[in-house]
């Protein structure tokens, strides 16, 4: 007599076992969720407290310097959303593999929120700029994402078996859906759109307060910024624009942008204030106010990035207006022996330039408020940035300043130091080709190649092309307007059809021709001759 009974149900089919689609789904809602309501909060002790974007800032920090640099020459301005878009895709495969290492229990799930929300916790703590009270935001993080993972564990435990599979039933099986599941698959689906949507409310609500109380309207009430000592006005034939070349001064909204911030700090010019203090007679603290009550000066600055590859974009032009720093220290007191000043960011980056390129009158370095006759943009230092020409930005540019101290090298070592980069790091004198673009076709004829080339502090004396590995021609220079920014040159050349080949380089006002060596832009900037290859058709 045969066994008519049904057989076992499969470790596919068992009832304790959610499958795949429900697991992984959970999984990831549960992430939405810690990472909403981490941002919320954040909203409220500060926007940097974000566990998403704290994670996104330390990794920056940890990143090697030869990964930052092909991050910036591969993606560019777009380097932070690449950074956060790869972190989302980490974490939302992290947050699958949760789920479906949890299908019979919760807890290794449980036990991977865990570790990322001390991740998050981790990361918040170890901002400079943030204080304990950061941590609520990683705690509410993780509270959200432990209560909402087990809920819909639980939920799918209850009887969702038909989501994302179909169970295989045994000979002889009744396979009507019974009532008790089709209400248990609803309860989860319910739950699921419910988690979904309310992380989308918490997460838009954290970035709709955060807007709200950006320094934007603060920038907008300062109006206009009255000038003691206006910039000459830039002379007609500064620039060969109609032939290729940038403009002369460079807009705000093109202004080129390469720091560390994943989240453009957010200070109010009223809540605004600078510490200088150290090696000093007496330590000053300034407010906003006090600056703009000083004598405003402008002066036409050339601003170049420490990352900028031979016949890089990182190079802008503007009017920056502030106060002379030289007069700020004067006030403080320098004292014999000190060596570096350094600065501060609100968001915790720090900066070491050398104290004898601050003083020096004649380099003309300035606490900015003001960009090309307006106050300076959020994203590039509003209130108060440092402005120091002829040395890169990661030794002289800190953007929303906040503290400067007067030390030595020995006492305090700035951010990039101990990621691979030199101390000192004065422009190194570079020209570029901007006509033709590479791999250009133009019309046969005559062809105008047209560039910049800068040596700040300097300034430059002359640019010369070789084409096809011809001699060194002379190119026409536009007129200079100072020893601190860019000069554009052109030169006109009748070239026959086919591949053609252009190389330039520049020598300055101190009869310095820059070198052939290709260096990389680590430790000091990069050198190299800029070559363009296109083609005459």
């Amino acid at each position: 007599m045969s066994d008519s009974s049904p057989a076992p149900a499969s470790a596919e089919t068992r009832p304790d076992r959610m499958p795949a689609g429900a697991a992984a789904l959970t999984g990831v809602l549960a992430l939405a969720a810690a990472l909403a309501m981490g941002h919320l909060v954040a909203a409220f002790v500060g926007i940097g407290a974000s566990p998403y974007l704290a994670v996104g800032n330390s990794a920056i920090d940890l990143t090697p310097a030869p990964v930052k640099d092909w991050a910036i020459e591969t993606f560019g301005s777009y380097d932070k959303v690449a950074l956060l878009g790869g972190m989302a895709v980490v974490m939302v495969l992290a947050a699958v593999v949760a789920g479906l290492v949890s299908r019979r229990s919760a807890l290794p799930g449980t036990l991977v929120i865990a570790v990322f929300g001390v991740v998050g916790g981790v990361a918040v703590y170890t901002r400079p700029a943030l204080g304990q009270l950061a941590l609520l935001a990683p705690l509410a993080g993780l509270l959200a994402g432990l209560a909402v993972f087990r809920w819909l564990h639980a939920l799918a435990l209850r009887g969702v078996s038909a989501i994302g599979e179909h169970e295989i039933a045994p000979p002889g099986a009744d396979t009507r859906v019974q009532p008790a599941d089709t209400a248990n698959r609803r309860r989860f689906l319910v739950g699921a759109s419910g988690v979904a949507l309310g992380a989308g409310v918490a997460g838009l609500g954290g970035q709709l307060l955060g807007q709200a109380k950006n320094a934007e309207g603060s920038r907008q009430a300062i109006g206009t910024l009255r000038v003691a000592d206006p910039a000459p006005p830039v002379p007609d034939g500064a620039d060969f624009r109609r032939l290729g070349t940038p403009a002369f001064l460079t807009p705000n909204k093109d202004f080129y942008r390469v720091d560390t911030a994943l989240v453009v700090p957010q200070v109010r010019a009223e809540d605004w204030s600078l510490r200088v203090h150290g090696m000093v007679d007496r330590e000053l603290r300034l407010d906003y106010a006090d600056l703009r009550s000083r004598p405003l000066v402008e002066r036409t600055i050339t601003l170049c990035c420490v990352s900028n590859e031979v016949g890089g974009p990182y190079i802008s032009t503007a009017n920056f207006i502030g106060v002379e720093l030289a007069d700020v220290l004067a006030e403080a007191g320098v004292r014999p022996g000190a060596e570096q000043l350094f600065s501060t960011s609100v968001d915790g980056w720090t900066c070491g330039t050398p104290v004898e390129a601050a003083l020096d009158r004649d380099r003309g370095a300035l606490l900015a408020i003001g960009m090309n006759s307006e106050p300076l943009p959020l994203e590039h230092g509003f209130p108060v940035r440092m402005v120091v020409p002829g040395l890169y930005g990661y030794v002289s540019a800190t953007k929303w300043l906040t503290d400067i101290e007067i030390t030595t090298w020995d006492a305090r070592r700035a951010y990039w130091l101990d990621r691979g980069w030199a101390r000192e790091a004065p422009v190194k004198t570079q020209s570029r080709i901007d006509a033709p673009e590479a791999f250009e076709k133009v019309p046969s004829g005559r062809v105008t190649v047209a560039g910049i080339a800068w040596a700040q502090t300097t300034g430059i004396a002359k640019v010369e092309v070789s084409i096809d590995d011809g001699p060194w021609r002379p190119t026409e220079l536009s007129t200079a307007v100072n020893e601190d920014t860019w000069r554009m040159w052109r030169i006109d050349v009748d070239l026959r059809p086919g591949q053609h080949k252009v190389v330039c380089r520049a020598t300055d006002r101190s009869g310095y021709t820059q070198t052939d060596r290709r260096q990389p832009t680590v430790p000091d900037g990069a050198t190299g001759r800029h070559t363009v290859l296109f083609e005459v058709t």
